[in-house]
């Protein structure tokens, strides 16, 4: 019985070790994202790396295959950053922008890949806020890419996105989670503007497709 007892303490121990390690490579990423420095993906790499594992054990399959998709975004947002700095004379590359026209039509698609997601979890899941959370989850998707693509505005999507996960945190009393969550969109506002300030002192680019 005592075996199973130092098993079972082994294992909670080994699980939230990954978990702290994967929540402060995520934080890292954020941090290193922010400077536009390109490690702020093999920091990505391992953080989904690290989560995918914690979530496939904690049987939140969704949230796993969610990780795969940042860990295929993390080795695409390196190759692009790599591309980017090898065609621009500043070492850390270009940003880009977008009309406000093609943000609106990449919204409403968004939002209605949201709807489309909250009706399958509200109706056939046990899901908590269950139409919340799908456009967290949806819109977490979308900026994720646009942070590969090096979009000033991915910054003011992920203000959104944490601002709203704050909330569904704390009404789920997960406080370190909101804390966490409350420090990042300190950040993505502290980026937007870092960014912007970026994009407004460079040479003229070409949008970003």
């Amino acid at each position: 019985m005592n075996e199973l007892i130092t098993q079972a303490m082994a294992q909670w121990q080994l699980m939230h070790s990954l978990e702290l390690a994967a929540t402060l490579l995520a934080l890292a990423y954020v941090i290193l994202a922010l400077k536009q420095s390109l490690w702020c993906w093999p920091a990505a790499l391992l953080s989904t790396v690290l989560f995918t594992h914690v979530m496939w054990q904690s049987a939140l399959l969704s949230d796993a295959l969610l990780q795969l998709y940042y860990a295929a975004m993390a080795l695409y947002g390196w190759w692009r950053w790599q591309q980017l700095r090898q065609s621009a004379p500043d070492q850390r590359g270009p940003v880009y922008e977008w009309a406000w026209q093609r943000h609106a039509l990449l919204i409403g698609v968004t939002a209605i890949a949201g709807v489309a997601l909250g009706v399958f979890m509200a109706n056939y899941t046990q899901a908590d806020f269950a139409y919340l959370d799908a456009q967290t989850t949806v819109f977490s998707v979308m900026a994720t890419w646009l942070v590969a693509r090096k979009l000033v505005s991915n910054w003011l999507y992920w203000v959104v996105i944490d601002a709203v996960s704050i909330f569904v945190y704390a009404q789920k009393h997960l406080y370190f989670l909101t804390g966490l969550f409350m420090l990042y969109t300190v950040i993505a506002i502290a980026g937007y503007f870092i960014w912007r300030s970026h994009y407004q002192q460079q040479p003229a680019v070409r949008l970003s497709m």
